[in-house]
């Protein structure tokens, strides 16, 4: 079951006594726990109603006692269970979660991992309680994930603004949903987010960014991807070298996996790179840019430049510096 899901249910009345959420994506988990703790009881109710412990604090005797109680002046109480993973004996529950009170909602949130399924607990939470099960989103997931979140709260975003916020921030559900709400509430009145917004309101350049660095390489484009390093060298925050290498490694290895790709797989093609079809065309054009044999040495000049950003065989170069002699060895020197 999908957050929006169990969100929508609860909306509705069609609550359960026991909500446990785990996994590796803590976007989804919070958004469930933030609705329940801000959401389900009036302020009057709350008050006497509301319970929230911390699994390094607290123990299972102490949880179930809170969850066994009867509500006062409401008909439900909700008891909320934070970082639930890190609290001893947590598969103690099990025996409450086997037969819960109704007049609880117990939520808990088993971040960064799933119970094993081997256990007693697991078999239990399939069978009686709401059982959300995240995972991280794969990068060919996020733009249309960070889509539907911005139109869900009424607004639409240009496709340059798009991937310019998924390329600075990557695969951080929970920073994309913070800067999408920072700049929604500085619109002025205005639904479409564009990339000024996001230069503006983010602190991302819609010129000078490592988004714009990568299409200035794929293009071939020395002048462009030279002014770039120039402002990251006089700028040092906007893009340090070991947050550039990573994300240049990943774009010659996607084009390594499109010169091996036999020819007519373009959706088995984008699956496997991680990204979107209609993005893969970038990709086969810069392979029309660079063949085989200077990806892979693009390759090997990135893992050599990676180890000089940390000193190795590196005789005082600054990340500028290296960062320039990079892109002339990869665009320019056969």
């Amino acid at each position: 079951m999908k957050a929006e899901k169990i969100i929508s249910d609860i909306k509705k009345g069609q609550t359960k006594p026991v909500y446990w959420l785990e996994g590796e994506e803590e976007f989804f988990i919070d958004q469930v726990m933030n609705y329940a703790e801000h959401s389900i009881l009036s302020e009057s109710e709350a008050g006497f109603n509301k319970t929230v412990f911390y699994g390094r604090d607290t123990d299972w005797a102490t949880v179930v006692n809170a969850c066994r109680r009867y509500p006062m002046f409401a008909e439900r109480q909700v008891v909320l269970l934070k970082e639930a993973q890190a609290m001893r004996d947590v598969e103690k529950l099990e025996g409450y979660i086997e037969k819960p009170l109704t007049s609880t909602l117990l939520f808990v949130a088993y971040k960064g991992k799933k119970v094993d399924g081997r256990t007693k607990l697991a078999k239990t939470l399939k069978d009686k309680s709401v059982l959300l099960t995240t995972k991280k989103l794969y990068d060919n997931e996020l733009p249309a994930w960070t889509e539907e979140l911005v139109r869900s709260k009424g607004f639409s975003m240009t496709p340059k603004a798009l991937h310019l916020l998924i390329d600075h921030i990557g695969n951080d559900l929970s920073r994309i949903g913070n800067e999408i709400d920072k700049m929604t509430l500085n619109l002025a009145g205005r639904t479409n987010i564009t990339e000024d917004d996001i230069e503006q309101f983010v602190g991302i350049s819609k010129e000078y960014n490592v988004f714009e660095l990568q299409d200035a390489l794929a293009r071939r484009d020395f002048y462009k991807a030279m002014r770039i390093a120039t402002y990251f060298e006089q700028n040092p925050k906007a893009a340090p070298l070991p947050y550039v290498l990573p994300l240049l490694y990943g774009f010659f290895g996607k084009l390594q996996v499109v010169h091996s790709a036999p020819p007519g797989q373009e959706k088995a093609l984008a699956a496997a790179i991680g990204i979107t079809e209609w993005k893969l065309k970038e990709y086969t054009q810069a392979a029309r840019q660079y063949n085989a044999q200077s990806v892979e040495k693009n390759i090997l000049l990135l893992n050599q430049y990676n180890l000089k950003s940390i000193g190795v065989d590196n005789a005082g170069a600054d990340d500028g510096e290296l960062l320039k002699e990079l892109i002339v060895k990869m665009m320019v020197e056969a």
